[in-house]
């Protein structure tokens, strides 16, 4: 039913579009397009449980160079991070990106200092939830910036389900850049949509005002349809199947229309922009946000995210086949910016080693306010956005109350049965940068990673294995993710293109090692010790498509 959905949403925005002949095998020399595609939240545990059951795009790029243990190595496995690395060819430690948001005590603003990874703080009156999107604290170009550098010709779309995910790909110059917010997509302030873009949001706006029937489910899914009741006050999750009441923006956004939206505007933007066609290599990127949504509010194993997976299995095919329809040598790069860990509740009754929710005591306001009252300090003394990750202490406090406050901080968090591993900023400030494959990474590796002195916390707080990091489900979302632990780290790298001989390397790699990957294939050069990553050659046999060109 779904699929039907998807793709008249397709049809509707592509309508009149004139296709060539379906493409030969590719000719030597770099492609004419290069697609980059994230989906996020697909760890590599969910790509294994389903590889064998795909039939559509998921299919096609498993007979491309499949690298199924590739890492976003840092610890801070969030959504901004994560997509900074897969196109920069650099961890958050040089791209500053070390979390969706973090805190900035030098600024005074209405949400106690509290920033946005891609916000211009700049701009009066920004906030962390209130801001004006900008690549303001990417500190490291893109592939796309330095393809323009190489090419002037070179033409870089993005379209993505979140700002923070267009952003990140895109660096600093992209010539098309658009994102959803509020039911549409839209764009830096300023631009005006092109004909794509408004076809698209008038498809999608209708769609949204219709209801949605719930979808069928398959064998495969009807066997992971169970009721699972949450703890915290949530609704139960597990045999969801997507209906929807007209008008509900949040319910499209978590569900697999929205991933066909998002393609089909990508698509769009292809053959408005004619990529692929020009004078120069051109890059397309793609952010598909479904998965990290469903994934959020039902978790990773029931009925809905079955159905997700199915259901961009056949998107992306759909999407690749209009590709080949163009004629355009194109190649293929499919990664995430993260994994996640199932809801708990699950995880235990389906034998799982044990997994629990977060006390929330752990949380950083709520901590703050117990040491307080234990040392007799007033003022919010700890300052963070939950119960791990980067902590601070309250700056406006004198310089001893504000050691003993950070001391008993770190204290209280090292005693706590749920909590790993506390650092202090001095701790990764003396390691050095982590090097070697990324599963034999320490924690001190993991979290250097994502250290940056100038934005990191005075404490960084990393929990226990399998304790899911929300506590109250209540507001809808049940399951998250963020932790050093492998089910958040790992992610699947694929790369295709017509006429690849097909390989598999098990080993792990990361995804700053796409940058390069793609910049030998085109034949852009990357100035030496600017990035982290290095080339991966899918050339299978004696030559390398790492060799200069």
């Amino acid at each position: 039913m779904l699929k039907r959905a998807a793709l008249t949403l397709l049809l509707s925005v592509l309508g009149g579009a004139a296709f060539a002949q379906p493409a030969a095998p590719a000719p030597p020399g770099p492609p004419r397009l290069v697609v980059a595609i994230s989906v996020d939240q697909l760890s590599a545990d969910l790509f294994a449980q389903y590889r064998q059951h795909f039939t559509g795009g998921l299919r096609r790029l498993t007979n491309g160079a499949v690298f199924p243990s590739g890492y976003q190595s840092h610890a801070a496995t969030e959504t901004c991070p994560g997509h900074s690395t897969i196109l920069t060819g650099s961890r958050p430690s040089r791209t500053g990106i070390i979390a969706n948001n973090w805190f900035d005590q030098s600024l005074t603003r209405d949400d106690e200092h509290k920033v946005y990874c891609a916000e211009d703080p700049r701009v009066a009156g920004s906030t962390a939830e209130n801001y004006t999107v900008s690549h303001y604290f990417l500190r490291v170009p893109a592939l796309g910036d330095h393809m323009k550098r190489a090419n002037p010709a070179s033409r870089v779309a993005v379209v993505a389900g979140k700002d923070r995910a267009a952003i990140m790909m895109g660096g600093r110059g992209p010539d098309q850049s658009w994102w959803w917010r509020d039911g549409a997509f839209t764009s830096h302030e300023g631009r005006q949509p092109t004909q794509a873009v408004t076809r698209a949001n008038a498809a999608i706006a209708a769609a949204i005002a219709r209801p949605g029937p719930a979808l069928d489910l398959s064998r495969l899914c009807e066997a992971r349809s169970r009721e699972v009741p949450l703890g915290g006050g949530g609704a139960p999750v597990g045999q969801g199947r997507f209906a929807r009441e007209a008008g509900n923006r949040n319910g499209f956004r978590a569900s697999p229309e929205f991933d066909g939206a998002t393609l089909a505007l990508a698509m769009a933007m292809r053959d408005e922009m004619r990529l692929g066609q020009g004078r120069a290599t051109d890059l397309l990127i793609v952010g598909l946000s479904a998965t990290d949504y469903i994934g959020h509010t039902y978790g990773t194993q029931g009925s809905e995210m079955c159905l997700q997976l199915t259901e961009l299995d056949r998107s992306l095919g759909d999407f690749f086949d209009r590709l080949d329809r163009t004629g355009v040598d194109y190649l293929v790069v499919l990664t995430a910016d993260h994994g996640g860990l199932d809801v708990p509740e699950r995880i235990g009754a389906d034998g799982g080693l044990a997994a629990l929710r977060v006390d929330p005591a752990l949380g950083a306001t709520t901590m703050g306010r117990a040491i307080g009252a234990a040392l007799g300090i007033e003022g919010p003394v700890l300052i963070g956005d939950g119960p791990f990750g980067d902590i601070y202490v309250d700056r406006a406090l004198p310089a001893a109350v504000r050691t003993r406050a950070l001391d008993e901080a770190a204290r209280r968090y090292r005693a706590h049965p749920q909590v790993a591993w506390v650092f202090n900023r001095a701790e990764l400030q003396a390691a050095p940068s982590p090097s070697g494959p990324p599963d034999g990474w320490t924690l001190t590796d993991r979290a250097r990673a994502s250290f940056d002195p100038d934005r990191s916390g005075d404490l960084i707080v990393l929990l226990q294995p399998r304790v899911m990091p929300i506590a109250d489900t209540s507001r809808g979302y049940a399951a998250t993710h963020g932790s050093p632990w492998d089910y958040d780290r790992r992610v699947p790298i694929l790369f295709w293109r017509r006429g690849m001989r097909p390989f598999e390397q098990p080993l792990a790699v990361e995804t700053v090692d796409i940058l390069p990957t793609l910049a030998a294939m085109i034949g852009v050069s990357i100035p030496a010790g600017t990035i982290d990553g290095r080339c991966l050659d899918l050339v299978e046999g004696p030559e390398s498509s790492c060799a200069a060109r």
